[in-house]
């Protein structure tokens, strides 16, 4: 019978911004109930960004898609008491606070651990727990350049650059998903629920390509390549006369199936050309001649000499996500998903790329207006209508 991947799994939700809400609403997506705590008043600061005047952001509806929503100031002892209650119920705590906040505010692991041995507590922050650098602040572009990322991006002859988008963000908020479904895969073996401490500059560091480990075993320094690959070539990005074109060529095989498709067949019986270390060596050459035949034609023409009709050597078109919502591959993949909204007509989400036979969509589709489902969820341990508007009037939720 299908259901959902994580029907049953319950995560209180104290992430804001981008990491942490990307992360937990990867587990919204696959049937999980996330409940997403907030601010009483103001809620996630990612509410208010790019939007129609007076609606919630649309990157909040992204990132927040198929949670419910409660507001809690857990700065307050009856907030944090409530919280605790939630605790009780929940199989996962996550949060993405600088380091140390939760614990000066009276809500350590271990206070949550001792409410509820089970549950799973999960923390992402710019440099972790420990080490010197512990409380320091960060943001998307400080983990990438502190984790090594912006060093090997750009061009040589430019500056160390930024991943596009969010890029640090999102690939700590995947660490944090991993780590979490991990911790919950350990628990149902041994019982025991781990205390997870994530460090975005530690998964910048974990995906800079190999960098350290070949510099420390040969002393080769991963410079600023650009679009080109470090150890073969033709590899990188390429003007056609309507836009452009990637074009990888990562094997022998496919080096020579390209110099037949445009007709310089001679080039990949060249000495210098035969090996991968030749064509990074003179990657300047090897990739001004795929340059100056792909000047010649357009996007089409050139990927129908190169692409499976005909080479059969990777490549693609450069599209912008704007250009993707129509892309009919991603459509084909339900990666972009079209919803109804009540105040925002319809809305464009950037789909999950998980895919699980016969599962379930999540049960809910938007994102949740701030504090939507206090009653609903306070209900839940005990708090009635009364007690809750009392609460609302002292500013605790």
């Amino acid at each position: 019978m299908a259901g959902r991947v994580l029907d049953g799994v319950r995560i209180l939700d104290l992430t804001r911004v981008v990491a942490g809400p990307f992360a937990t609403a990867a587990f919204a997506d696959l049937g999980a109930d996330v409940i997403k705590v907030e601010r009483p008043g103001t809620g996630d600061d990612y509410r208010y960004g790019p939007s129609p005047k007076g609606q919630t952001s649309l990157s909040f509806q992204n990132t927040n898609r198929g949670k419910r929503s409660i507001t809690l100031d857990l700065r307050s002892d009856e907030g944090r008491e409530l919280f605790l209650q939630l605790v009780e119920r929940a199989d996962v705590v996550v949060e993405n606070f600088r380091s140390g906040y939760l614990a000066r505010i009276g809500l350590a692991s271990e206070v949550i651990q001792a409410r509820n041995p089970r549950c799973v507590v999960a923390s992402l922050s710019g440099f972790g727990h420990t080490g010197p650098w512990a409380g320091r602040g960060s943001y998307d572009i400080v983990a990438q350049a502190t984790g090594g990322l912006m060093a090997i991006t750009g061009a040589p002859d430019g500056p160390p650059t930024r991943g596009g988008g969010a890029l640090g963000d999102f690939v700590g908020g995947l660490y944090l998903a991993f780590g979490i479904a991990a911790a919950l895969l350990e628990r149902e073996r041994t019982g025991r629920a781990r205390v997870l401490d994530l460090s975005n500059q530690d998964a910048i560091f974990a995906v800079t390509d190999s960098a350290a480990t070949i510099h420390e075993g040969i002393g080769a320094r991963m410079e600023r390549v650009g679009n080109l690959h470090p150890f073969t070539s033709p590899y990188g990005c390429y003007e056609a006369k309507d836009g452009w074109i990637v074009v990888g060529t990562a094997s022998n095989k496919l080096f020579r199936a390209m110099c037949a498709a445009i007709g310089r067949p001679e080039l990949a019986e060249h000495p210098d050309f035969r090996s991968h270390r030749g064509r990074a060596a003179r990657r300047e050459e090897t990739n001004g001649f795929l340059a100056e035949w792909m000047r010649e034609r357009t996007c089409d023409e050139a990927l129908a000499v190169l692409g499976p009709e005909g080479a059969d050597v990777p490549c693609g078109r450069v599209a912008s996500p704007e250009e993707l919502v129509d892309d009919p591959q991603l459509v084909a993949r339900g990666m972009v998903e079209r919803h109804p909204h009540p105040e925002l007509g319809e809305i464009v989400f950037h789909g999950n790329p998980l895919r699980y036979a016969d599962a379930e969509p999540r049960e809910r589709v938007h994102a949740p207006a701030l504090g939507e489902h206090n009653a609903e969820v306070f209900g839940e341990i005990g708090v009635d209508a009364g007690e809750l508007a009392r609460l609302a009037e002292r500013g605790v939720v």
